[in-house]
């Protein structure tokens, strides 16, 4: 049984219905429909070029879909606008980190409390709230002894854990992580997987891609298996991973 039917076929955060994007006669994601249970820890997996970093960066409004819907707490939507995704409370991080280099760890938290409109944003203070908001998340991924480095003085690993940090201050329903643990350290992938643990203990929903397969058996309840752009397998991990098909595409055996 899937986590989706353990916690109710209504109890989903984000579906999409047959979505698509094609890179000239690439087709990167080929109408797919994937659904998403609330609360859950989803893993996205899948062979190189099998369309996992497209998929995300389609929910996330970071490309723009050729067809089909992406279904946010059951609102249809045929075009997803980055701008747009914290207002249907989704937040995202990329396998590329992107951070403000020439500012503070403390200022790359603070400039996603601030307003985004000008005039606004102009008139806004920094209130005791909102400081005490970057001190908690910086905190929460310890990384407040460094809040006044700059964002490119930083080791790679601390640089992942700035920009989770800014995910976590967006205060989002459903968290999306392209490729969380890539890159790091034993020590430092320990420390990513309990930040993600805690904000799903919040009751977020989360989503992440992953190549290590010794964390996508440890991590998520949900697992989704994509092949050239389309569905391999979904379901409860330990059953999708045994199933031929995902063996023969993905394990290779």
């Amino acid at each position: 049984m899937s986590a989706a039917e353990m916690n109710g076929s209504a109890d989903v955060a984000l579906e999409t219905d047959r979505i698509s994007k094609h890179f000239g006669a690439v087709r990167a994601v080929d109408e797919l429909s994937i659904s998403i249970p609330r609360g859950v820890m989803t893993s996205i997996v899948g062979p190189n070029g099998s369309g996992k970093s497209t998929l995300v960066n389609l929910l996330s409004g970071t490309l723009a879909l050729d067809g089909g819907v992406v279904i946010i707490d059951g609102v249809g939507l045929r075009v997803v606008r980055a701008y747009d995704t914290p207002n249907h409370g989704i937040t995202r991080t990329f396998q590329e980190v992107r951070l403000f280099e020439q500012i503070s760890v403390w200022d790359n938290i603070m400039v996603v409390l601030t307003e985004r409109r000008l005039l606004p944003a102009l008139m806004q203070r920094t209130t005791a709230e909102r400081r005490a908001k970057v001190q908690r998340v910086l905190e929460d991924v310890g990384m407040w002894e460094k809040k006044d480095s700059l964002a490119m003085d930083l080791s790679y690993g601390q640089r992942k854990l700035v920009e989770i940090g800014r995910a976590i201050a967006m205060d989002a329903n459903t968290y999306l992580f392209d490729e969380p643990f890539a890159g790091l350290f034993p020590q430092m992938i320990e420390t990513v997987k309990g930040i993600v643990r805690d904000i799903q203990a919040q009751g977020k929903t989360i989503i992440f891609i992953s190549h290590n397969m010794d964390i996508v058996r440890e991590l998520p309840e949900h697992l989704i298996v994509l092949e050239s752009g389309t569905l391999l397998g979904e379901g409860e991990v330990d059953e999708v991973l045994g199933r031929s098909e995902v063996i023969e595409a993905y394990l290779g055996l």
